[in-house]
């Protein structure tokens, strides 16, 4: 009990903490040398999943992910600004094959999907009104964006990803991004965690250090 009651009131221990690789990157790795500097006996153990998870179940203290796809009874904290996904090939791909203009068009091409463990991810698009869901048709399926990414370089093909991780590629033209204006923002990612009557110190320390200011 004194050992449990010491955890509560020192943020020390270790943090079990499930997120998106993107996410990792976006959210994390920023504000993770200054977590270790600010909390040096706290001990994140961070697991890569893309696919969201019971975190009683698979005993993890919290997890990072879109907020659409937290469960209702867990508590989210906001992490992260709107994201929005980007379609995106590259510039030898559009050298051969035309530009499309709405999501229909993208029966004409050759797209590169990815794959939950529940299933491959349908892509939405969202026009003022107008509402549309692709099933992308192509040669290859990852399980992994950084993958899609490099076979979108390599011009396999098209793909979907998150826009802010590949702003500066798009920048520098080595992806184009298309239908844009199909492609409207959406609430990005938060940290989730059960609720409890009390609350890990170490837990509130790297909630506080995530949580997206205003």
């Amino acid at each position: 009990m004194a050992e449990a009651r010491k955890r509560r009131e020192s943020p020390t221990g270790r943090i079990r903490l499930i997120i998106p690789r993107p996410a990792t990157y976006m959210v994390l790795l920023p504000k993770l040398a200054r977590f270790a500097r600010t909390y040096p006996e706290i001990v994140l153990e961070v697991t890569s999943s893309y696919d969201p998870v019971d975190l009683v179940a698979g005993e993890y203290d919290a997890g990072v992910q879109i907020g659409e796809f937290i469960q209702r009874d867990m508590i989210a904290v906001r992490v992260s600004k709107d994201l929005r996904l980007a379609v995106v090939g590259s510039p030898e791909y559009f050298k051969a094959h035309k530009i499309p203009r709405t999501p229909r068009d993208l029966k004409d091409h050759a797209c590169i999907g990815f794959r939950f463990s529940s299933g491959i991810y349908r892509w939405e698009f969202e026009k003022g009104r107008k509402a549309l869901t692709v099933n992308p048709q192509g040669p290859a399926t990852f399980d992994d964006p950084d993958l899609v990414v490099q076979a979108v370089l390599n011009g396999v093909g098209i793909a979907t990803t998150v826009e802010q991780p590949i702003s500066e590629m798009i920048a520098k033209g080595r992806l184009v991004q298309v239908l844009r204006d199909w492609c409207p923002t959406f609430p990005g990612y938060f940290l989730y965690y059960p609720s409890r009557r009390n609350q890990p110190a170490a837990l509130a320390a790297l909630i506080n250090t995530l949580r997206l200011s205003d």
